[in-house]
């Protein structure tokens, strides 16, 4: 496998400004994109990353089903509870907006929850609920996604990957962050398997007949991923739960798609109608925030203590990884492999913004 390039973050994220502001979007909601997108390649979560300006974003802002122009509109609102159309803009936009409004609702009235329909993919679900740990808040986050996963016992796509994201605050500890697909991975890590000529593990997902393989071409067309736990044998059907719950939420609850009908080009709202629910905490209503961060201290000490397994030197607590993984990144560069600063070329190309970033020495 080729070495990745490393490319600064200042450098990517002036691309991917000028990159969306070609397309149409406002210099303010380019550096809220940018912002999220990076977001995701400084934590190492690829897949949801600058990769996507080619797969993603272009192609759709060029075919009009994104609209540059992200105009949200309140449906209904509480002092606790909003309700959001997305018109049909970028989802990192109106995906920040409803968290930062979520937000507001949990300080003043100690729980906030935000559904937004009309919207489209927002990048990492950790993004929104990590958005409430600066204001000591516990944040969630979930959408739903265009069918790539099939039920248990099915073959065809019919859920999303559909993340759970919930971040927690600590005290001297990071704070735990769980951010997870419930498909046992993610098509774009599909996706990065394929642009780097690997195979998948087998039992990640089906080809076209329903057989498990281990090509990743033939699971991104006419095949499906299994959801999280894989086939019914290895209780695949609690990842399948769990992505019918977020659909629930981001589908039922918000009014957006569903299932198999997000991103189905006859549905009646235009564009993919994709879902997303936000919550966020105030731990003052329940307990001493200072006791509740004392607390999450001891438990993770307890965790990362414990009796290690063989040839195992460390036990890790949700997105400590990440977080050590970004301080690099941001120190380092980002790293691309050589196909995605291919297809970032290409990208450029068809909108009219040529890739020329120069890699880190």
């Amino acid at each position: 496998m080729p070495d990745p390039l490393r490319f600064s973050v200042e450098d990517l994220n002036d691309y991917i400004v000028r990159f969306f502001t070609r397309l149409g979007v406002s210099p303010t909601d380019a550096q809220t994109a940018a912002r999220v997108i990076l977001a995701a390649d400084l934590r190492g979560v690829d897949s949801h990353g600058i990769i996507r300006l080619h797969s993603y974003y272009g192609s759709r802002l060029l075919n009009g089903t994104i609209n540059p122009q992200t105009a949200i509109k309140v449906l209904r609102e509480t002092p606790v509870t909003l309700a959001l159309d997305g018109g049909n803009g970028l989802g990192q936009v109106v995906g920040e907006y409803a968290m930062r409004r979520c937000i507001e609702k949990a300080r003043a009235n100690a729980i906030g929850m935000v559904t937004v329909r009309c919207s489209n993919h927002y990048g990492i679900a950790g993004y929104y609920a990590m958005m409430a740990l600066e204001h000591n808040l516990i944040g969630v986050s979930f959408t739903n996604s265009q069918p790539l996963v099939a039920p248990t016992y099915g073959r065809t796509r019919l859920l999303g990957t559909n993340p759970i994201a919930v971040a927690v605050p600590a005290g001297k500890h990071l704070p735990y962050v769980l951010d997870m697909a419930t498909s046992i991975v993610p098509i774009g890590r599909i996706a990065v398997y394929e642009k780097m000529g690997q195979p998948v593990p087998l039992g990640w997902g089906l080809d076209e007949n329903g057989v498990p393989t281990s090509d990743p071409h033939a699971i991104q067309n006419g095949g499906a991923l299994f959801p999280l736990g894989g086939p019914a044998e290895t209780r695949g059907y609690k990842g399948y739960g769990l992505s019918l719950l977020v659909d629930l939420f981001c589908g039922v609850l918000a009014g957006a798609a569903i299932g198999p009908e997000v991103g189905d080009p006859s549905n009646q709202i235009p564009g993919a109608n994709v879902g997303h629910f936000f919550a966020a905490i105030d731990i003052s209503a329940f307990r001493d925030p200072q006791e509740f961060q004392h607390e999450m201290d001891r438990y993770i000490e307890l965790l990362k203590k414990a009796p290690k397994a063989v040839g195992e030197e460390r036990i890790y607590i949700h997105g400590e990884k990440e977080f050590e993984m970004a301080e690099v990144n941001q120190r380092e560069g980002i790293p691309l492999l050589p196909a995605v600063v291919d297809s970032l070329r290409e990208a450029g190309a068809l909108v009219g913004e040529p890739f020329d970033l120069q890699p880190l020495p």
